[in-house]
């Protein structure tokens, strides 16, 4: 059987060559092209059987390539859109002009694999192109629990009201995921973009450009509070916000609350923060702003903690098994009765985060289908390293020793995987995208590994 041939259309030359080596190792055909005219020689001279295609490139969008593939003489075949600045507008219109779906950046290659898969046994069935279903709609949080019906109870409550929203839980409790239900049940919010921001990652500086952009003569670059403001903005970790960040914060939402007006409505977006910390006792400290702080709160809502609502468990369990099987392709396992139980008990110190990494992990290295007791014990006692001191020279710097670290971890597990990259990620809980970008950085060879018994 031939191999299919994908076409990937990117300027970005490191997006490029992993994608092709990674669709390589996956025995895809791959051509790839940087800018839209080259891409059209492609597909004249040797038409692909799918198109992976960039939206923004220097010589023409990838809307416009898009449009000229599903309305040219080329044949039908399906076309993934790819953005790292993407909005919901774009991929619906994308999807409108008969994408199949659409991709964020920066690319889990879990799903971007899936994605292909699904695209080509589409075009075999001999489906029309956009057939694709483009799920911007989360789902709701689950769970039947008292805690849980009460929560989603007063989100309904909360979601139409343009106030913002402060979400408080620990690490790991679903924060974001009640951002997106808000967002989503928002009747006049929805249909805009919902753009998320973790504001513990980035630097001061970062924050300000990132949050309000930067304007200086033809450089206009617009901050997602402007672009996201007929939808809703995220603000994870709102506690790291800087005092110069907090000041400019509180200035837009004062100006945008205090004529009460639609039209200064519809110049802001809807504001939804989370905190794992206590914000008063930030601003008793004199950390955080007292006046931004009420700004923020006037919609408080707690999350709780997974060991308060551990009737939920048995259905959360069921929902990562069938979410990993679907998204990354996991082999299908299910939990015993009596391995239930032992979780239903478990404090979950991570909260819903630690128990999807459980579940990915037991179906990742665990064999047969049914998990039982004694695997979920095993899998609950703490990770110690034992046995031979691993070989690395104390005496470096901090980077370049645990560089050193990183290259022995990182060949220990591909000779595990016989140098299955793909496999070696799983393992070791990190985007296939992210392995080979570090594997290439630190030299490791993945096919010598592989030859290795």
């Amino acid at each position: 059987m031939t191999a299919p041939h994908i076409l990937v259309v990117d300027d970005e030359p490191d997006i490029r060559i992993l994608i092709h080596e990674i669709l390589e190792d996956e025995n895809y055909r791959v051509t790839v092209a940087e800018n839209g005219a080259i891409a059209r020689k492609v597909w004249q001279t040797d038409p692909p059987d799918l198109l992976l295609l960039d939206i923004w490139m220097p010589d023409i969008d990838g809307i416009s390539l898009l449009r000229e593939w599903t309305q040219g003489p080329t044949k039908e075949v399906p076309v993934i859109m790819m953005s790292g600045h993407g909005t919901v507008e774009t991929a619906v219109q994308a999807t409108r002009l008969g994408a199949f779906d659409y991709i964020e950046k920066p690319l889990s290659m879990a799903k971007l694999l899936l994605t292909v898969e699904k695209a080509l046994a589409n075009a075999h069935q001999s489906s029309p192109p956009g057939a694709g279903e483009l799920s911007l709609s989360p789902i709701e949080p689950m769970g039947k629990s008292t805690p849980m019906t009460r929560l989603r109870e007063q989100a309904r409550r909360m979601a139409d009201n343009d106030a913002p929203i402060l979400l408080i839980g620990e690490p790991g409790s679903g924060k974001s995921l009640f951002a997106r239900y808000l967002h989503a049940l928002c009747a006049s919010r929805h249909e805009g973009p919902f753009i998320a921001v973790n504001i513990a990652g980035l630097a001061p500086e970062a924050q300000q450009l990132e949050l309000f952009g930067k304007y200086s003569g033809n450089q206009d670059q617009p901050g997602i509070l402007a672009r996201a403001r007929t939808g809703t903005v995220f603000l994870d970790g709102i506690e790291a916000l800087s005092p110069n960040s907090q000041r400019r914060l509180y200035a837009l939402i004062d100006a945008a609350t205090s004529t009460g007006t639609e039209a200064a409505k519809q110049c802001f977006p809807r504001l939804v923060t989370a905190t794992s910390v206590d914000l008063s006792q930030l601003v008793e400290s004199g950390r955080f702003r007292e006046n931004l702080y009420y700004q923020l709160s006037v919609l408080p809502l707690f999350i709780p903690p997974l060991r308060e609502r551990c009737e939920d468990i048995p259905e959360l369990l069921n929902y990562f098994v069938d979410l990993l099987v679907e998204q990354e392709g996991l082999p299908y396992r299910h939990f015993s009765v009596a391995a239930q139980n032992r979780l239903r008990n478990h404090n979950w110190p991570g909260n819903v985060r630690e128990l999807r990494n459980l579940v990915r992990r037991l179906l990742i290295i665990g064999k047969g289908v049914e998990i039982d007791l004694a695997e979920v014990e095993a899998s609950l006692e703490p990770i110690s390293v034992t046995g031979t001191p691993l070989p690395i020279d104390l005496g470096l710097p901090l980077r370049e020793a645990r560089e050193q670290f990183e290259r022995l971890y990182l060949e220990h597990k591909l000779r595990e995987t016989g140098g299955n990259v793909g496999k070696a990620a799983k393992l070791v809980e990190m985007e296939r995208t992210h392995l080979y970008r570090k594997l290439r950085s630190l030299g490791i060879d993945t096919k010598r590994l592989g030859n290795q018994e």
